[in-house]
Formats: structure tokens, sequence, C-alpha cells
């Protein structure tokens, strides 16, 4: 099954999804926070314009609500961008929909 990285700097959080997404199958790591100095914002940037790591799915999972910060995520790359408090079903489908979609690219 696929692996995925949770980083996220509350640890509940961090906790939650890992036990729902273990019990999903999946190969589960996970940090408190991304890269010194940088949001996520930054951190998908990186990621997605290099060569090496475009075709990692990023999914932002969120508190910054508002349309300007859901554009930013599509613009930084994000595959889908969900808002804190999140319903972990809806996840689960998201995180199932964009990783059918990456092996069909």
């Amino acid at each position: 099954m696929a692996k995925i990285l949770i980083v996220d700097d509350e640890e509940d959080i961090v906790s939650a999804l890992s036990i729902r997404l273990k019990a999903a199958g999946y190969d589960v790591i996970f940090a408190y926070d991304g890269m010194e100095e940088l949001d996520g914002y930054k951190v998908c940037r990186i990621l997605k314009f290099d060569e090496k790591f475009k075709h990692i799915p990023i999914i932002m999972i969120t508190a910054k609500f508002g349309e300007d910060n859901k554009k930013m995520g599509g613009c930084v790359g994000a595959d889908a961008y969900i808002l804190k408090p999140f319903d972990p079903k809806e996840l689960m489908s998201k995180i199932e929909e964009v990783l059918v979609k990456k092996k069909e690219e």
C-alpha cells in the first residue's frame, strides 16, 4: 500500500490520522513541522516544482479558510485542499481519489 507522510504541528491530529491510515493499510510516517521557516505552501511549492518529487501527491489539510488560501494551495501544486476541522471519511475518500488519479497519470 502507499506510504503517507503526515506533517502537522498538532500532535492529536497526527496521532488520529496515523491510527486511521494505518488501519486502512497505509504505511505512515509523520513529522510535527515541515522545514524550518517554511509553511505548508512553501514546502508544497518546493516539492511540486522539483523533477524528483513533483509526482508525489500532496493533500493540504489546513485551518486557513477563504478562497484566496484555497487558490494559493492550487497555485503551489496541492492535489487537494481540505479545511480543518475535517470529516475523516471525506479525507479518506479524498486520499483514495488522489492516489487513483496519480496512478492513472
